[in-house]
């Protein structure tokens, strides 16, 4: 019989072509997460990151994250812990993984001066990988992200490391073993959410896939029935009811144009997003101030309200785990930007007023069962007594709500401009990566006023 992992090979390898669409999809994902990478860079987890790993960071000169010496695993972890730091990079639901901030530096990681990646390799091996994180997760989740696994450094190490073997060159078989091998890689505990080892996750899963992919591709070999067996992935990390891969097959469409990332609008974690979303069109609608509100309640998954264990944060990192600072601070603001989340921005008196009337609860593991996702309601009781709902299934800047082209383009410019870089011409150049030049050239005259990603602290 054919293991699972033969079959998500066999389908990723099938496909030579992707359309259009897929790969514009695929482009705008690359732009996002680079900008939160640059945002990210100068976070604490990104700090001891480079200080831990500064003799194998070279102080080269500053290019934006490709480099012609430094270890690609190194690199591709350094990387990633950016992409992650500020929580600000986008959602993949099937999943339930933060798949770009794995994805992108795992495969930036590679781009040289010698490798000739074009732009159009780089996303098809993206999308390749995002494949590969939906199918591993297809079999666990959401049981697996439920039990407290960290689906950003399992299932996404586990997918990435297919992308990063096409980007590689690596035939069918080569990727069922990168998949094994990163299957025998894969940690990440969701317990550490709201400490800066959360964002290092996506560090260790971009630095996994590299050395999986490499290692398959050097003759290194594992079970290929490592999916389903006994002592293997789901056994391990699966529950009773994780519906395994019996039924999993390959979609003629790319899963980015059926399912389609989050974009992140709000700097804090997805399990806040949709309240925020319901709560500013209540706010907005009836004109509210923060007087007129008597109590918020919010009613999330049990996933979302386990990651939300900070109800009076002490820091900007438990601040992005906290639905009563995250909820108080947007509808103070109307919005939430990077600048909420600073050791300043935690003593607004306005924001710590209305924190106390914020709750928040979670659906029964009975109203859960059998449903892949259930939508966020929040209710406002306003001190005349009104009650006022919204309900939201869907964040905006999910496929169902998509952020526009300018939206975008905005907060690729405000991830910069906290990185204090200019990012009109960069972001033109990732505008027309979608081509056959090499990719290294395109990025390679980047330069940073300051320093770089890279640079040891």
């Amino acid at each position: 019989m054919t293991s699972v992992i033969t079959r998500i090979a066999t389908s990723l390898t099938a496909r030579s072509t992707f359309s259009s669409r897929a790969l514009e999809m695929a482009r705008n994902a690359v732009i996002d997460t680079i900008g939160c990478l640059l945002a990210g860079r100068s976070n604490e987890s990104v700090v001891a990151v480079r200080r831990a790993f500064q003799a194998e960071l070279p102080d080269e000169p500053a290019r934006l994250v490709c480099s012609s010496s430094t270890s690609a695993s190194v690199m591709a972890l350094a990387n990633a812990t950016a992409a992650h730091a500020l929580d600000f990079d986008d959602n993949f639901h099937p999943a339930r993984a933060h798949a770009s901030a794995v994805l992108v530096p795992a495969l930036l990681s590679l781009v040289r001066p010698q490798s000739n990646i074009s732009g159009i390799d780089f996303l098809e091996a993206y999308l390749t990988g995002l494949e590969a994180q939906a199918a591993i997760g297809y079999g666990v989740n959401p049981a697996h992200y439920n039990r407290g696994w960290h689906g950003t450094s399992t299932v996404g190490a586990v997918g990435a490391a297919a992308g990063v073997t096409r980007l590689l060159g690596g035939n069918s078989e080569e990727v069922v073993h990168a998949i094994s091998i990163a299957a025998s890689m894969a940690s990440g505990l969701k317990g550490q959410f709201g400490t800066p080892t959360k964002p290092l996750h996506a560090g260790f899963a971009a630095r996994n896939a590299v050395d999986a992919a490499r290692l398959a591709m050097s003759g290194m070999r594992g079970s290929v029935d490592i999916l389903e067996k006994r002592q293997g992935f789901l056994d391990l990390f699966g529950a009773t009811d994780s519906r395994g891969w019996d039924d999993w097959c390959a979609d003629d469409t790319s899963v980015i144009e059926t399912r389609g990332l989050v974009v992140k609008q709000h700097p804090c974690c997805a399990s806040t997003h949709r309240a925020i979303d319901a709560v500013l069109d209540i706010k907005r609608q009836y004109d509210l101030v923060a007087d007129d509100i008597a109590a918020i309640e919010t009613k999330v998954g049990i996933s979302a309200f386990r990651n939300l264990a900070f109800e009076d944060p002490l820091n900007e990192m438990q601040a992005r785990f906290s639905m009563q600072y995250c909820l108080a601070t947007a509808f103070e603001k109307g919005r939430l930007s990077l600048e909420d989340f600073t050791p300043k921005a935690l003593q607004q008196s306005a924001v710590r007023q209305l924190m106390p009337r914020i709750n928040i609860s979670a659906y029964t593991e009975e109203e859960e069962r059998g449903q892949e996702r259930l939508p966020h309601v929040v209710f406002v009781t306003l001190r005349d007594g009104r009650v006022l709902q919204r309900t939201r299934l869907n964040a905006r800047g999910a496929l169902q709500d998509a952020l526009s082209e300018d939206q975008q383009q905005a907060k690729f410019t405000d991830c910069l401009a906290w990185a204090g870089l200019e990012a009109r011409s960069l972001y033109e150049r990732l505008m027309n990566m979608s081509n056959r030049s090499p990719l290294f050239d395109q990025l390679r005259n980047f330069h940073s006023p300051k320093d770089h990603v890279l640079k040891p602290a």
